[in-house]
């Protein structure tokens, strides 16, 4: 079978740098206007900047002695080579410049594209890219395009959850754990089940909320607890304080729709262990709207992001207003911001910092790459708990979906894990109205 040729957009480099090693034995490509893309993202402290960094040296260490335009040695084992396509032919079967009536970027890419295609016709040429819309013009042009793959979810809908419901037939097992608080696993299932799994048991009389030890092998109670104010509305509620209040579990991840409670539950929870960190981070992605870059917005970089970071403090003024202001936890989270034991930032601004001994929260996960996820947890130090919230079906960056996000990435890739808990929350409890708008609209 030929070697095919795969020609990667801009958007492949800035999702991942390495894009270009991950193509097996086959050949790679990009056009020269992806590098005058990329020159333009260099700059700045934000993932997108790194990873235009990363390719740009990457090119210039794999140029060295050779020449761009001809075909180079990546991986001597697969034989897999590399090159930048400088011009496209001006005698094209198929011009985008002109069937689209524009000279920009995503037209000339398209032609470099054409080019490679008319070059070798036994060869199969296929344009990558997390543009969906130019996935779609490529086609209309007879030329094959396809997302980038690797990284993805493949079966979104039959993503881990982390909880389960039980009909018992019987009310044995649940008033066993209900006497004991908890039960040897082996009284309920047959076979190993996952680490930190949750469970609602129930039969036509009784029921109960558990979960599976994996160090001591048993069905454990879980009790409905109460944090810094904040009371769990309903099961899925308590697991989620349950796995975050767990000293055993250093990362979690909760993925719900707007209103379950995902951020204030998680906040709520840091503030309750507050003494067993040295910082309480909580940050989050900024995504500007309508892409454009927060530059644009008046005032210093505070003021800029402080737009973006409004959620977060409704989130720990809900907080806040369960106490009287002249109460000691009120004036407790009052100080904790003062004296930056508690921060509210964008995730760009903590970027370089250490994370030992912090209880760090990334609000919006779903608008982060697989990548940023990796680099994030990579650097947690002794002490540190990671917690990661969003919804995976709003997202509001253009080159990710449900399948490519962070957030899908992480609940697929660490599922089991004796460290990590992940917790569903599918019950809205803001309010009538917003759980109508979650279900019908």
């Amino acid at each position: 079978m030929s070697k095919k040729i795969f020609v990667l957009d801009t958007s492949v480099i800035l999702f991942d740098h390495q894009a270009v090693t991950n193509f097996q034995e086959h050949d790679v490509a990009i056009p020269i206007t992806v590098l005058e893309e990329l020159d333009n993202f260099k700059k700045g402290n934000d993932t997108i900047n790194y990873e235009a960094r990363q390719f740009i040296r990457f090119i210039d260490a794999l140029s060295e002695g050779n020449a761009l335009n001809e075909w180079i040695t990546i991986d001597k084992k697969r034989n897999s080579k590399f090159k930048v396509i400088m011009e496209f032919s001006s005698a094209l079967k198929i011009d985008a410049t002109k069937v689209f009536g524009d000279r920009k970027a995503d037209h000339l890419i398209l032609n470099s594209a054409l080019t490679l295609s008319e070059q070798y016709p036994r060869r199969k040429v296929i344009l990558v890219t997390k543009d969906m819309n130019l996935r779609l013009k490529a086609r209309a042009l007879n030329l094959l395009s396809e997302d980038y793959e690797t990284g993805k979810v493949k079966d979104v809908e039959g993503l881990y959850r982390g909880i389960t419901k039980l009909e018992l037939e019987n009310s044995e097992i649940i008033d066993a754990i209900h006497k004991n608080d908890k039960i040897a696993a082996g009284l309920l299932f047959s076979n190993q089940q996952v680490a930190h799994h949750y469970f609602i048991l129930r039969n036509h009389r009784s029921s109960i909320l558990a979960y599976y030890n994996q160090e001591s092998d048993q069905i454990e109670k879980v009790e409905k607890n109460t944090v810094y104010g904040i009371k769990p509305k309903n099961a899925e509620q308590a697991f989620a304080i349950h796995a975050l209040l767990n000293p055993k579990v250093k990362l979690v991840s909760i993925q719900g729709v707007a209103g379950t409670g995902k951020t204030l539950l998680a906040l709520a929870s840091a503030l309750a262990q507050k003494g067993d960190f040295q910082q309480i981070f909580l940050a989050r992605p900024i995504v500007p709207l309508n892409n454009k870059d927060i530059g644009f917005l008046p005032g210093d970089a505070k003021e800029k992001v402080n737009p973006y970071m409004e959620p977060l403090w409704d989130n720990l003024k809900v907080i806040q207003n369960q106490y009287k202001e002249s109460s000691k936890d009120y004036q407790r989270i009052k100080e904790l911001v003062q004296n930056e034991k508690l921060l509210v930032t964008p995730l760009a601004f903590i970027r370089g910092r250490s994370l030992s001994n912090i209880m760090f929260i990334v609000d919006e996960a779903q608008n982060l790459t697989p990548l940023e996820v990796k680099t994030i947890i990579s650097r947690a130090g002794e002490g540190t708990k990671i917690v990661f919230t969003g919804d995976i079906h709003q997202i509001d960056t253009p080159y990710l979906d449900t399948e490519s996000n962070g957030l899908s990435y992480l609940i697929d890739r660490l599922k089991g894990q004796s460290i990590y808990s992940h917790i569903t929350l599918e019950k809205g409890e803001r309010s009538e109205l917003a759980n109508l708008a979650n279900e019908l609209l």
